[in-house]
């Protein structure tokens, strides 16, 4: 009986550490720092403090075990790999993958230019505007940076072409708007009618941009951009919500993997576990 009991009572304490270190008490204040092991290697991230809707999912899935098991679904050399979709667990080969999730979403917290693209940012994945206008971000499918070096001039032309694109979409949006009016037009052939609208409307789409701002890369941006690397073109659409502080081989070593036509690897890299590991 004694050794019943005994047997009995460390069970008990077991039970008691393991619920103490998934209930960790995280400090808000300060960046928490998690590791992910997987089976190729570990890849350590830092969760940004100023992200606390994303951070704050990020550990409850950790500590749900969202992710042990799930597979890097995703891989595309020199850009991002992905990963988080619950689909993904024990899928066969072939599987087409990556429009799982855990029927929510988290409202975007893109903090730009503060967090930004760089090689190693963490990410949210999310639906594309047509459906998902606020950029509201995936329950629990991520990405991670790996992207390419863009020489500093390509930048200067990317911010060029990222204004007048604004404008772009402005005007199109407006015409959107009045689409009636212009078949009517059209069916009467007015072009001085048209043209003038099309006037109308381009002003009306520059100043809907000029009241965004132009986009402009800061000098650190560009600084990252143009040594390490990065995915500049995502920058102001997504919410990056921390970085890979080690295991950025690991990381690497994923993206080469071959793939298929899907960009699905042909090799299951798992997500084995995630854990808290230290507080930055």
């Amino acid at each position: 009986m004694k050794k019943y009991f005994f047997i009995l009572f460390i069970i008990l304490i077991s039970g008691m550490v393991v619920s103490c270190k998934l209930k960790k008490k995280i400090d808000m204040n300060k960046d928490t720092i998690v590791r992910m092991e997987t089976s190729v290697g570990n890849i350590v991230f830092k969760l940004y403090k100023d992200t606390p809707k994303h951070r704050a999912n990020f550990l409850k899935l950790i500590e749900d075990g969202t992710y042990e098991g799930t597979l890097f679904h995703r891989t595309i050399k020199d850009f991002m790999i992905q990963g988080g979709d619950p689909d993904s667990k024990d899928a066969p080969r072939g599987k087409v993958l990556g429009m799982g999730g855990l029927n929510y979403t988290i409202p975007a917290e893109i903090l730009y230019p503060k967090f930004f693209h760089k090689r190693g940012a963490l990410a949210a994945a999310r639906q594309s505007d047509d459906v998902n206008p606020t950029k509201a971000s995936s329950s629990c499918q991520f990405y991670i940076v790996t992207g390419k070096v863009v020489p500093e001039q390509s930048l200067l032309d990317f911010e060029k072409k990222r204004n007048q694109n604004m404008v772009n979409i402005a005007f199109n949006s407006l015409a959107q708007k009045h689409m009636k009016e212009i078949t009517l037009m059209q069916k009467a052939n007015d072009q001085q009618g048209l043209y003038e609208l099309q006037e109308k409307l381009f002003s009306e789409a520059q100043g809907t941009a000029d009241k965004k701002g132009e986009f402009r890369f800061t000098p650190e941006q560009i600084k990252a951009y143009s040594t390490i690397g990065g995915a500049p073109h995502l920058d102001g659409d997504y919410t990056v919500f921390g970085e890979v502080i080690s295991g950025m081989d690991v990381v690497d070593k994923i993206q080469k993997l071959k793939t298929d036509r899907n960009d699905r690897p042909l090799e299951d890299v798992k997500i084995l576990k995630v854990e808290v590991v230290d507080e930055n």
